[in-house]
């Protein structure tokens, strides 16, 4: 494997003079007009989230990859929610990763799952579907794309404007110019500082290393050191969203009320925890009361301004439909009316010494965080090159250097163990001891085709359970190098998790390339098995377990599947042939 890249590059512009970019476009590019900011009479929807301090707000989240399709039902969900009294105040929506890219460059992108929008006019379209204020969350900031995005929602009348956690994480497929998406990044941030309304630069923890760490404390440390760069350095009101993946109220709320303590700017909204949902619906709305009730009781007690995020309960089977919108956020609405009632009975010190710990062990990380950048030559001052360099260091190398936990042997005892973690090691470990050990230590190169890394985590953590050597193939990798780290390394199966809509085209890529190396090395894929056909009308994602079967790969629904697979390759490997010279790196071509 190659040693990582240096965390300071001389290529890097300057962030005072990214930031010079960004005003200077602010004379062009102002917020303008839409029926959100016309209906509320304010500037912003931080304005409007500070004029309403204490009442719970809703935000619904519209999943359809067609915009024709999505306009239409943000207008229906308001609507029918407002004849049954119920408020949706913010909608989103699910833009397409290959909006990421610079706008030259996105017709030969991979499409993923997601709308394309192209200009101002394409997201005025969404900003004026219902008076509710519009949130334009992924694959906008952070990526090498978002001047250009971050222009037009301004454009559009959009005062949430995201998403900086996928900075830090995100990859977008054949492209490797962290510069060029750090000057991006920063420009744009530039742009939203110099509005005359506050625009929320909107950073979801759970996308970027916050959802990587393995303390809930390094989490928050992250919350100020995201802060201390955006609010402190470039001068634009930083809002933090988080959920996806705390399951436990206790630790729900306790860092609920731990960013409360240390951020005074407006919330965007608190994720619903996605990763509960694991059966059918009737079972998936235990999981939606028990987060959404851990939320209000928070929201009620620290009125951040978050707004609950009731996702459908059919969200891990399929894209939700209206109708079951609508129904989440009419379920969001009575639960919330029910709330004050569970708060005398809710344990609230072992929340405030949760939150204790959280605060405390936060702030130990980020100032060894930002002393050990300044030791290893970063400009602190600098927004531009703080934040290539945490991008460069990763949130294991992060973590381990100066996470606030006592050292260990096998790296530090978290300060409050992250949930996501703790709940997929003992996943993996009841898998593991109802199975038979392989028979011999097979090479299996694990990676991912985009930035979901829990269920690689969790796949890792079973098969080295049951005897497999891993190999570690990487994050968000392409299909070519993910075959070649394989092929170098002698891996016996190449083994995928996918979960963004491409599972066949990837597997197709690294068949290929399996191909032109000669090599007939098994290949297994598991995760979201779906794609949107080319020929579609409807633009939702299709199983093509099927279509991947008959490509010669084992589709893996489980980890029993996946051990299946294992136990039927053949007990003496097939030597690999010798490695590629694959020439020079950094192709910036989607």
């Amino acid at each position: 494997m190659s040693s990582p890249a240096p965390i300071t590059d001389p290529r890097l512009t300057p962030g005072r003079d990214l930031l010079a970019r960004g005003t200077a476009l602010a004379r062009d590019w102002r917020v303008g007009p839409c029926p959100f900011l016309a209906e509320k009479a304010v500037a912003s929807e931080a304005d409007w989230k500070r004029r309403s301090a204490g009442r719970i707000m809703q935000h619904a989240h519209i999943g359809f990859r067609n915009a024709d399709r999505s306009v239409w039902a943000i207008a229906e969900v308001q609507a029918q929610c407002r004849k049954a009294g119920v408020e949706v105040d913010r909608f989103g929506i699910t833009l397409d990763w290959s909006m990421g890219y610079p706008g030259a460059l996105r017709a030969k992108a991979t499409r993923g799952t997601g709308i394309v929008l192209a200009g101002p006019e394409d997201f005025a379209r969404i900003t004026h579907a219902s008076s509710a204020a519009a949130h334009f969350g992924d694959f906008m900031l952070g990526l090498p794309g978002a001047v250009e995005n971050t222009c037009a929602a301004l454009a559009a009348g959009a005062t949430s404007v995201g998403n900086l956690g996928q900075y830090f994480t995100f990859r977008l497929p054949h492209w490797d110019d962290d510069v060029a998406t750090t000057e991006a990044t920063v420009t744009a941030l530039g742009l939203i500082a110099a509005q005359e309304a506050e625009v929320l630069a909107h950073s979801n923890l759970d996308d970027g290393f916050a959802g990587l760490f393995q303390d809930m404390a390094s989490a928050l440390g992250m919350v100020l050191v995201e802060k201390h760069i955006v609010e402190g350095l470039i001068g634009a009101p930083l809002a933090h969203c988080y959920g996806h993946h705390f399951s436990d109220p206790l630790s729900r709320v306790a860092f609920h009320a731990a960013l409360a303590r240390v951020s005074d700017t407006p919330g965007t909204m608190i994720f619903g925890n996605t990763v509960a949902y694991q059966g059918s619906a009737a079972a998936n709305y235990a999981s939606l009361a028990s987060y959404l009730l851990a939320d209000l009781l928070a929201l009620g007690r620290w009125p951040t301004g978050h707004a609950v995020n009731p996702v459908p309960v059919t969200e891990n089977l399929r894209i939700p439909d209206v109708e079951e919108i609508i129904d989440a956020q009419r379920f969001a609405h009575r639960l919330a009316q029910h709330a004050r009632l569970h708060a005398p009975v809710f344990d609230w010190a072992k929340v405030e010494s949760m939150a204790d710990r959280l605060v405390a062990g936060g702030r130990r990380f980020a100032a060894s965080l930002l002393a050990g950048l300044a030791d290893r030559g970063v400009p602190v001052d600098d927004p531009a090159a703080l934040l290539l360099a945490l991008r460069r260091l990763g949130p294991r190398r992060i973590e381990a250097l100066f996470g606030p936990g006592v050292a260990a042997p096998k790296g530090r005892l978290p300060v409050v163990p992250a949930e996501w973690a703790r709940e997929l090691d003992e996943k993996a470990a009841q898998w593991v001891a109802a199975q038979t050990p392989l028979p011999r230590p097979l090479r299996v190169c694990l990676g991912t085709t985009d930035v979901h890394e829990h269920g690689k985590y969790l796949v890792g953590q079973a098969m080295e359970g049951i005897g497999a050597r891993l190999i570690d193939g990487g994050v968000s990798v392409d299909p070519e190098t993910l075959v070649e780290i394989a092929l170098a390394a002698g891996a016996e199966v190449l083994a995928i998790s996918t979960y963004n809509g491409i599972a066949l085209s990837y597997a197709r890529a690294v068949l290929a390339t399996l191909r032109q190396r000669g090599s007939s090395l098994p290949v297994l894929i598991g995760g979201k098995l779906n794609q949107v056909p080319a020929e579609s009308n409807s633009g939702l994602p299709v199983d093509v377990s099927g279509d991947l079967a008959g490509l010669g790969c084992r589709p893996c629904q489980s980890l029993d599947d996946m051990l299946a697979a294992l136990q039927g390759l053949p007990e003496t490997p097939v030597p690999a042939p010798a490695p590629a010279d694959t020439g020079p790196e950094g192709s910036a071509q989607p």
